[in-house]
């Protein structure tokens, strides 16, 4: 098999030394009250690091009514600067790249996480999802449809945090348009029954996502923003009546702009699981003739799979999550066919140093002398 997994690959403004992403997961780390993202996410980060290599920081919420889960990421107010730019310093000390993904949570959440308020969607359409309180996994809020005269205060809300991240030192910012969140919720047909410029054709439900994206372009420039979505995923109770022809759209959309990536996760994984165990990756195939760009694969690899579709053109990256969670040297353990750590999935949402900053790196000076 080639080894071009662990070539250099070109994501917009900069040359990555291999192929090997840290996904965006949701830990459930920072210090409360506050959202402040705590020392350990920076030591999380730290050991993930390596030269040359990508990583893109959990969903980070850009106001309190875009948040969706308790100690969860965000990035709204001044006193999770230094907590923020903790994190991108222990990335950049191992000469690694960050890009902070930034999220509206819509009507995945609840009053006691939006500060009282409703939780907020394109249109209202019956949904039996959860968001994290203080009691833990709780179905979420009755939502309500958004004004058309509110759009642009939240397209504000996310130029304001592509601002933040860039003043925290990050190397650039990844929008969130995946897994049945805000953006994703405005996309796809089956949660977006909007009639005026925001509904309806596949023209105008992809309004919300042109404004959002070019808020984040206004900040950092296209080469330094990257777009996620998800074709056919199940997380957040989302749908679509032709989500081929959808995101096919989507992608060619997005094509015009000169993006650093396209980042697409693939149906047969929903969150932290695997929906379809055998099943191939299909959605970055069908759109790689829509995105001229890289286009950064993620959802259910493993080492060959992941070799596979990058050197088949499809994909130029691969992002893992679960395993990159318990494996800190993951690139190197992928390049040189060693053991992974297992993951503990009962550490993913929540918890303290325990399976997540505790995980074992592989003696890699033994490694290369056998």
């Amino acid at each position: 098999m080639s080894a071009k997994l662990y070539t250099p690959a070109k994501l917009g403004r900069y040359t990555l030394s291999h192929r090997v992403a840290l996904a965006p997961m949701t830990r459930l780390r920072t210090i409360q009250p506050g959202d402040i993202p705590s020392p350990m996410m920076a030591d999380f980060y730290g050991q993930r690091a390596s030269q040359g290599g990508l990583e893109i920081i959990e969903g980070v919420s850009i106001s309190v009514t875009a948040r969706s889960y308790l100690g969860a990421a965000s990035f709204y107010h001044d006193g999770q600067m230094e907590g923020w730019k903790a994190v991108a310093d222990a990335i950049h000390a191992k000469g690694g790249v960050a890009f902070m993904q930034l999220i509206h949570g819509g009507r995945q959440s609840h009053v006691e996480m939006t500060g009282g308020v409703d939780p907020i969607a394109p249109s209202v359409v019956p949904f039996e999802g959860v968001a994290v309180t203080k009691d833990g996994f709780v179905p979420a809020s009755p939502h309500r449809a958004l004004d058309i005269e509110e759009i642009p205060g939240i397209i504000e809300e996310f130029r304001v945090a592509a601002r933040r991240a860039r003043d925290a030192g990050f190397d650039g910012v990844e929008l969130h348009g995946a897994n049945g969140y805000l953006v994703d919720q405005f996309i796809q047909d089956g949660t977006n029954h909007r009639t005026d410029a925001y509904g309806g054709p596949i023209e105008n439900r992809v309004r919300f996502l042109k404004e959002a994206v070019e808020a984040l372009i206004s900040v950092w420039g296209a080469d330094r923003v990257g777009v996620r979505i998800s074709p056919s995923g199940e997380w957040g109770g989302i749908s679509d009546s032709d989500p081929e022809a959808t995101f096919s759209y989507v992608a060619k959309f997005l094509d015009q702009y000169g993006l650093a990536y396209l980042h697409v996760i693939e149906p047969r994984i929903k969150g932290d699981s695997t929906l379809h165990e055998g099943h191939g990756a299909v959605a970055a195939a069908y759109l790689r003739p829509h995105f001229s760009g890289p286009i950064i694969a993620a959802g259910g690899f493993d080492r060959e799979g992941a070799q596979a579709i990058v050197e088949s053109g499809v994909a130029d990256v691969v992002a893992f999550g679960r395993f990159f969670a318990s494996n800190p040297d993951l690139p190197f353990r992928l390049q040189h066919d060693v053991p992974l750590n297992p993951y503990l999935r009962e550490h993913f949402w929540g918890g303290t140093e325990l399976g997540y900053t505790d995980y074992p790196f592989f003696d890699q000076a033994a490694a290369v002398a056998a």
